[in-house]
């Protein structure tokens, strides 16, 4: 069930992230930027986040270095990992954050998906990459 929408993101340029080790050594190890996109099977998702997600990337004249993904309520302890480097937000599925050199410089909540139409949240990255990238 969860294949297509794990393929959705992957299709993009998503590097999933299957194990917590994997996402340390992300999130921990590299210069630069990352984008980490909180996936999951919920309907702000489906008809926000990820259409969000893909529009910003492939339309944005700065981006992110390096782009990935973990899938809430599958890989459980990857996902565990993730949040970690999400703190002090609390959990939340879908997110969307954004490190710079490790450090997390910008997220979107749940809340900010469900509330927001998929542009607002294409304009939100937009600014983030224009800041940070």
């Amino acid at each position: 069930m969860v294949a297509p929408i794990r393929q959705d993101l992957v299709e993009a340029g998503f590097e999933q992230l299957m194990t917590p080790e994997e996402v340390s050594s992300v999130l921990e190890n590299t210069s630069g930027t990352v984008l980490l996109a909180v996936n999951s099977v919920c309907g702000c998702a489906a008809s926000k986040a990820r259409p969000a997600l893909k529009l910003a990337v492939s339309s944005a004249e700065k981006k992110p270095a390096k782009l990935v993904t973990v899938f809430a309520g599958m890989e459980t302890d990857a996902v565990a990992e993730a949040r970690q480097h999400l703190l002090p937000y609390p959990p939340s599925s879908p997110c969307i954050a954004l490190f710079k050199d490790g450090e997390l410089v910008h997220m979107i909540e749940r809340y900010h998906i469900e509330g927001n139409d998929m542009m607002r949240i294409v304009d939100n990255l937009h600014g983030a990459f224009e800041e940070y990238c």
